[in-house]
């Protein structure tokens, strides 16, 4: 049991930090401190409150009027929401910076820490919308085989860019190598002509502009085939310091404020970070133009570095992006791939859900400026970002009050924010004499090591007990040793809910009693209804009933479920509620709904007295119709009356006739048999009895038994003389 105890309370205080309050962890000493610790958080004015910082609906259980909470929640203003462009090619037509393809364009967020504040982000590409195309083509000797189909490749890119937009313009330009050694030969003769036998080839050069952006589609067609193969010495052309040029120079070019596209023609590879330490040439891409007379000059100098470019500029400290987009066929996507959307065609519109959080504030608090802009386009949202580092209530501060021990602080919403070197809720103590070993003494109990046991600080020789994110849970104590929430408890309640904890121990109400308040002194719950304490078979513990006797039951000792009698006790209401039968039936519903009832199929389904941990009484009983039905009858552990029944009665056979008639027949044969063999016998007897008596009076005659000289016979006999016996 103690054991259990143990790992309840180590439960209980590891789940008290599944969900912590940011709030109370951060142990705000003034408003503006509070706010920015997390959204939820509110700062109450009254000073009467001992917990200021909190969530609201904890603030105003702690009984902080709502009037006096400072809360403030971040806003948003859209200054520039210009509807993006409906527009179709053969339309009239518009000046680029006045077609819109992203809405809204300007817009101001006010943010406070940890509250988002999203916004709907709209953008929609544009039809007929102006374009410009740079044709950047490899010139290098092994581009000689494919120069014709290049150049062809350029005059079939104007015309099929005409088909999209009206609004077209396209330049050329042409690239080789880096003019040094070890990319090109620089002896003259190489210089002047690169190639080798009799080919005639241009001067090998890193990149030439040669058309600015135009709408004359034939003065593009006929400079592009006028341009000569040159070579170099190495497969690795100089095409990236091409790109640069092209991306940089846009006074040369002739970029406008439009879709910008480039054309990177060539059949080989490129120099990368780093080759041109081969050159000597150690200088990153400076990112600006360098072109005279058209021409790069400065390939000798730069190797190009590569970048990353987002879609927002750099955010301020603390502050965090989230994108959702809303892309085509409801196709929803978060993280980084809420950024973009794919395949999407001229005239589609696309929606972005954009978040900004700010968790806490920069450490100069001054609004900060944010763009967020699609990749490849000009146009751009621009965001300015305030924040909200201080409660409203902070304006009407009263620097240097006396409210503030001396006026070491300045009293705002309801408490002093203290001067530096300053601590104490009345910055009543230096900073400086907070740490020392001697005022940390006397917060230590029993000259322990333990500062405030654990459970607060030490502020000028005082312990501070900490907050709990339960208000209705303390530390107190002069060490803060004591607690309200530690004591044991009973039904997951503390003190068993018949106490209140003081400093880890609980203090019973009347009538209750033990280390958990969970034992009732109150011995009526144990009284019998013959007014005996547990019917006299057991002992009153904790206001239960404890049963001396294993036979009985219950929470006044009264029910005995084996004793003799107990079947014919609750023999009509299991018959009338189990088959609807008996002398109860009619009134079933009222007088036998005290058990319950639970059927079985077979007799060996029943419960057996060792398969309970409660004794069982097996039940035989008869109804009307001379049917046997068999049930057991019990108290189970929860003081229940549990009746288990066969569900079906095991009722007598009829007689067979048959067999009934053979055998009165047989019988009546039988029996007259017998009577005919003791006639027969008794005839017998007689007889013999009567010719035995003859037999003896014959024997007792007196007369002769000579003849009788008057007999004459009847018999004559003659004798014939001459018969000899033959």
């Amino acid at each position: 049991m103690e054991l259990k105890l143990i790992f309840m309370s180590t439960l209980l205080a590891v789940c008290c930090y599944c969900d912590v309050n940011e709030c109370i962890v951060a142990n705000a000493r003034h408003c503006g401190e509070c706010i920015q610790a997390g959204a939820k958080c509110g700062w109450c004015k009254d000073p009467t409150v001992t917990t200021r910082c909190d969530e609201l609906q904890s603030l105003l259980k702690r009984g902080c009027d709502e009037a006096m909470i400072e809360d403030p929640h971040g806003e948003q203003v859209v200054h520039r929401n210009k509807t993006v462009t409906n527009r179709r090619k053969g339309a009239e037509k518009l000046n680029p910076e006045d077609i819109t393809q992203i809405q809204p364009q300007k817009l101001s967020l006010t943010l406070r820490s940890g509250e988002p504040q999203s916004f709907d982000l709209k953008f929609k590409r544009a039809e007929d919308y102006p374009i410009d195309l740079y044709y950047l083509m490899d010139l290098s000797y092994s581009m000689k085989d494919d120069l014709e189909n290049v150049k062809n490749l350029g005059t079939s890119l104007m015309l099929e860019m005409s088909k999209i937009t009206s609004d077209f313009k396209i330049g050329f330009g042409s690239f080789v190598e880096k003019t040094v050694m070890p990319y090109i030969s620089t002896t003259p003769a190489k210089l002047l002509n690169p190639c080798t036998g009799d080919q005639n080839c241009t001067s090998p050069f890193s990149y030439k502009h040669v058309l600015n952006l135009t709408s004359d589609g034939n003065q593009f067609n006929t400079l592009v085939g006028q341009q000569h193969i040159s070579g170099n010495l190495d497969s690795p052309e100089g095409g990236f310091d091409a790109i640069m040029q092209v991306a940089v120079c846009g006074h040369h070019i002739g970029w406008r404020n439009v879709t910008r596209l480039l054309v990177f023609s060539t059949d080989a590879g490129f120099h990368f970070a780093g080759d041109g330490k081969l050159g000597g040439i150690v200088l990153p891409n400076d990112g600006k133009c360098h072109l005279e007379n058209n021409v790069y000059t400065m390939s000798h100098y730069y190797s190009l570095s590569s970048e990353v470019i987002l879609e927002n500029s750099k955010l301020p400290e603390g502050v965090t992006i989230a994108y959702t987009s809303r892309c085509k066929n409801g196709l929803v996507s978060e993280g980084e791939n809420g950024r973009k959307c794919s395949n999407i065609s001229i005239g589609d519109e696309v929606m972005f859900t954009i978040s900004v959080t700010s968790k806490g504030c920069p450490k100069q608090v001054k609004p900060e400026t944010i763009k967020i802009k699609p990749l490849g386009f000009t146009e751009e949202v621009e965001i300015t970002l305030n924040f909200i580092c201080e409660c409203e209530c902070h304006k009407d501060g009263v620097e240097n009050s006396d409210l503030c021990h001396f006026g070491n602080g300045t009293y705002e919403c309801g408490a002093c924010k203290c001067n530096d070197g300053r601590v104490g809720r009345q910055c009543e103590c230096s900073s400086n004499d907070v740490a020392t070993e001697d005022m940390d003494r006397t917060c230590r109990k029993d000259n322990g090591t333990d500062i405030c046991s654990n459970n607060g600080d030490c502020v000028c020789g005082t312990c501070e007990c900490k907050k709990r994110d339960n208000p209705d849970e303390r530390y107190s104590g002069q060490y803060c040793e004591c607690d309200n929430f530690n004591c044991d408890r009973s039904g997951n309640k503390l003190c068993g809910g018949h106490g209140r904890c003081e400093c880890r121990v609980c203090v019973c109400d009347p009538m209750w009693t033990g280390s958990a308040c969970d034992c009732s002194l109150d011995n009526s719950t144990c009284m019998a209804s013959n007014k005996q304490l547990c019917n006299g078979r057991g002992t009153c513990d904790c206001g239960v009933c404890k049963c001396t006797d294993p036979k009985f039951q219950g929470p006044t000792c009264e029910t005995c479920p084996t004793c003799p009698g107990v079947c014919a006790q609750h023999k009509d209401c299991v018959q009338c509620r189990a088959f609807g039968t008996g002398e109860k039936k009619e009134t079933c519903e009222r007088d036998c709904s005290d058990f319950i009832m639970i059927k079985v199929k077979t007799r060996d389904k029943l419960p057996q007295p060792n398969d309970a941990s409660y004794p069982v009484m097996h039940c035989k009983e008869r109804d009307a119709n001379d049917c046997w039905f068999y049930y057991t009858y019990a108290v189970n552990n929860n003081t229940e009356k549990e009746v288990h029944v066969v569900d079906a009665l095991d009722c007598p056979a009829g007689p067979d006739i048959t067999p009934i008639a053979v055998g009165v027949v047989a019988g009546i044969v039988l029996i007259g048999l017998a009577l005919l063999l003791i006639w027969k016998l008794l005839m017998i007897i007689h007889d013999r009895r009567e010719f035995a008596k003859f037999e003896k009076e014959k024997m007792n005659a007196k007369w002769d038994t000579g003849e009788n000289p008057i007999y004459k016979s009847a018999v004559t006999t003659v004798v014939n003389p001459k018969y000899e016996g033959k």
